[in-house]
């Protein structure tokens, strides 16, 4: 049986740097910012432009998906952020009540 509780606020704070690279990839500067070089890289092989128009398709319809995908990110970085703090403060709440009154 543990003498204590563990909260693991350094894999808190990973967590929430991990999910800040995840949602820059979902901004404006990530993988939807990278759309016209995929484009210009496929080019029109052998003159047909299909290859091009499907995967300028999909990355249009990926848009809306990236920008869900990255306010659901955000609200669970801004969940882990309040729970890490909370639970920081706790801890020192705890430590001050444990010192001996003067």
């Amino acid at each position: 049986m543990a003498d204590g509780v563990d909260i693991p606020l350094e894999s808190m704070r990973a967590l929430s740097e991990a999910l800040g690279v995840i949602m820059g990839e979902f901004g404006d500067e990530g993988a939807g910012a990278r759309t016209s070089r995929l484009l210009e890289a496929i080019g029109e092989p052998m003159g047909d432009t299909r290859l091009a128009r499907a995967a300028d398709e999909f990355e249009s319809a990926w848009d809306d998906k990236r920008e869900t995908l990255r306010r659901e990110l955000e609200e669970m970085k801004t969940r882990i952020d309040d729970a890490r703090e909370g639970w920081r403060e706790a801890d020192l709440e705890l430590a001050r009540s444990m010192e001996p009154k003067k």
